[in-house]
């Protein structure tokens, strides 16, 4: 017997409320257009893009072995330069993408989403910039296992370095001698992001900022966020609440020696018991160098701590991955690539390889791996269910 399965998500009232945005926003920067107009400049820009992937998945260890997809990413982009070197630009792009996974003669599952990407207006000079809207804030030294990943979640998977924003306010301001001060306030969020366990409540603003000074050889930050978590959606509690306060620390720092280190931390603690959800303490430590082999052997390595307490730096609830990166340029149009965790609490290797190609803007990508039937990678996005085991997976990417 056939059975499908179809997920479609669009909900009329939150596009309506992009849409209005989007034509306060054209409307806006329409009217600072026009009162240029007399002394527009090389700065003043109007682009329409797009980026359309495919791709398609084989492995025969899972239910569905066959998974194909596809997404479409439009993008507008309006920028007008005043003197001073003042910029006022904004940039608007949705995300319109769907699956289809099957087993021949027997069971099919679709899903498909139509949502809003990216939908900012910004001001910037030389030393300021204010962005307001849905945006991509990802801040921090380490490459891949990141414990700063609080506002996005890319995987080093992804080719295309895909990530959902979040509706914020940033502003940060760049000084003289390379530091810079970054403050920003969220609201209206719902979906988790990052490392997070516990959704926002989404009625309640989000603030904090971040200070990076530069150090001999290098730079060196510090960063604070504040949120109130709601687990009322959650089944796993006993207790539910609405106010969850959350405070979070992070630091990290980055010296460009003979070869790149790192160093990266995160603290986030609940101020109320929630168990062994009360505190969580990431750390991270790499390493990055590219040794003169052929056209240049380009290495990264990286080692994750993660663990989950009831009380502040007790480490009892720890888990540990590493991480090997390779690349190699095999020549002007072709790129090999590999990933190896290593996941030292459960003894479990996760193997990635990749082959790159690109025709002008057509990038195509194969991507082989070999992973455990049990996957648990750190904070990956994506259904991590279709990688468990062997498989294969091609994917070409059309960029106008």
């Amino acid at each position: 017997m056939h059975e499908t399965a179809d997920v479609w998500h669009l909900s009329s009232e939150p596009m309506k409320k992009v849409f209005l945005i989007l034509l306060i926003l054209l409307q806006a920067t329409g009217n600072i257009c026009r009162s240029q107009e007399p002394v527009r400049n090389s700065a003043d820009t109007f682009r329409i893009s797009g980026q359309l992937s495919a791709w398609g998945n084989y492995n025969h260890g899972n239910s569905l072995p066959v998974i194909t997809g596809g997404r479409y990413i439009p993008s507008l982009y309006l920028g007008t330069g005043t003197a001073g070197n003042k910029l006022f630009d904004l940039e608007a792009s949705g995300n319109v993408f769907g699956t289809f996974a099957f087993n021949p003669f027997n069971r099919s599952s679709a899903t498909g989403n139509l949502k809003p990407y990216r939908l900012w207006a910004r001001y910037s000079d030389d030393q300021l910039e204010i962005r307001l809207g849905l945006q991509k804030i990802n801040f921090g030294s380490a490459s891949m296992l990141r414990p700063l990943m609080w506002f996005d979640q890319m995987d080093p998977r992804d080719p295309l370095n895909l990530t959902d924003g979040v509706w914020a306010l940033l502003a940060r301001y760049y000084f003289l001698n390379n530091a810079n001060i970054w403050i920003w306030g969220l609201y209206g969020n719902v979906e988790r992001r990052g490392w997070e366990l516990i959704p926002s409540n989404s009625r309640i603003p989000e603030f904090g900022g971040r200070l990076q000074v530069p150090v001999p050889h290098g730079e060196a930050a510090i960063s604070y966020h504040y949120r109130n978590a709601d687990n009322r959606e959650m089944i796993l509690f006993s207790n539910y609440h609405e106010k969850i306060p959350e405070d979070r620390f992070g630091f990290d720092a980055r010296w460009d020696l003979k070869t790149g280190l790192w160093i990266e931390g995160s603290w986030t603690r609940k101020r109320m018991d929630l168990g062994t959800l009360t505190n969580q303490e990431i750390l991270n430590a790499g390493i990055d160098y590219t040794f003169g082999i052929g056209n240049g052997l380009y290495l990264v390595y990286e080692h994750l701590l993660v663990s989950y307490d009831q009380k502040a730096f007790e480490f009892a609830n720890r888990t540990s991955f590493s991480l090997l990166r390779l690349n190699y340029p095999v020549g002007l149009f072709d790129n090999a690539g590999a990933l190896v965790y290593y996941d030292w609490t459960n003894s479990n290797v996760y193997t990635f390889v990749t082959w790159q190609k690109q025709f002008d803007n057509v990038m195509f990508y194969i991507m082989g791996y070999a992973n455990p039937s049990g996957y648990n990678l750190p904070a990956q996005t994506g259904s991590n269910n279709y990688y468990s085991g062997k498989g294969i997976q091609l994917m070409i990417v059309f960029n106008h």
